[in-house]
Order: C-alpha cells, then structure tokens, then sequence
C-alpha cells in the first residue's frame, strides 16, 4: 500500500542518468542515494496507522478515561502529505523549454535548407580540380580575384592593399 503513494512520482532514472553530464555525475549520484534512502523509509512504515485493540488497554489501565482520551487523540492524529507547491513552476519550465526546443528545431531547419542550397550549388559546378580562373571567377564573382578593377598586391588580405586613389581629372 505504501507504494500506491508515491508511484506517480517514481523517476527512470537510467533514463535520467543519461541526460547528466560528466562533471554532474558526483552530484546525481549523491542525489539518486539520497531519494533511494528517503524511498526506503516511506516503504518501511506502513500507509496507515496500525489498528489498536482499545478494549484490551481499558480493561488493563485502571484510570477511568485515560484510554478513551487517548483513543480520541490517536484518532483524530491526521499526518498531511506535503501540498505539491512546485509542480506548477515545473510544467511552465517544460512548456519554455518546449517552445525553445521547437523554435531550435525551426532555426536548424533553416539552416538546412540553406547549407542544402550551398552544396547543390557547389555540386552543379565544375570539379575544381578542372576549373580556370574563368570559370572560378564565373561561379564565384565576389571572391574571385579582378585585376582590371580590383587589382590587389601579395598576401591579398585588405591591410596589405594600398588605398586606392581615383584617378584626378586635373592630372593630365
């Protein structure tokens, strides 16, 4: 019986472990040995009080109304089960998370479509291995080098390049 009160809550934890990261592997463990600990001792004590033979005690306590006052306070002893206050807060962070895993899952979409994009298009052009400067400048304008309209000097990166000046139309 006593297991009928706190199976909703039972957790898989192998699934759980799975999900832990190695640096929280200490922690996980001294957290699983601590629930397992409090699991027993729920386990070890029965759900509902054990019945007692009242009649027995009154014939045996001489003091008239001793046993019936305590008979009554045994009664009316009602242990609460904590009130579930954080459920709540647990749901809403599993509905965030699955908005945030949803909205990942539509961004990394995307950018597979994109990256698909990008390899049918390398797939469609010549092996480089094959292609002229021609052809790389064709397939590639923005980073094919120009040397009519954009000469550049050795190592080509833009902090060796010097200004370019507009030609004056008064130097002549």
């Amino acid at each position: 019986m006593a297991s009928r009160r706190i199976a909703a809550s039972s957790i898989n934890w192998a699934a759980l472990a799975e999900r832990v990261p190695p640096a929280q592997r200490t922690n996980f463990t001294a957290f699983k040995t601590k629930s397992d600990k409090y699991l027993r001792s729920v386990l070890a004590n029965p759900e509902t009080p054990p019945k007692l033979d009242w009649a027995a005690y009154k014939n045996k306590v001489p003091i008239a109304g001793m046993v019936d006052n305590f008979q009554k306070q045994y009664e009316a002893l009602k242990i609460p089960y904590p009130a579930d206050n954080v459920s709540a807060q647990v749901d809403q962070q599993k509905q965030q998370v699955a908005k945030e895993i949803e909205n990942f899952k539509k961004e990394s979409n995307g950018r597979i479509a994109q990256y698909e994009a990008s390899m049918n298009h390398l797939k469609s052009l010549l092996p480089f291995n094959q292609m002229t400067m021609e052809d790389f400048a064709d397939s590639f304008p923005d980073q094919a080098m120009d040397p009519i309209n954009k000469p550049t000097f050795w190592p080509h990166d833009a902090a060796e390049q010097e200004p370019r000046k507009e030609p004056d139309s008064h130097d002549h």
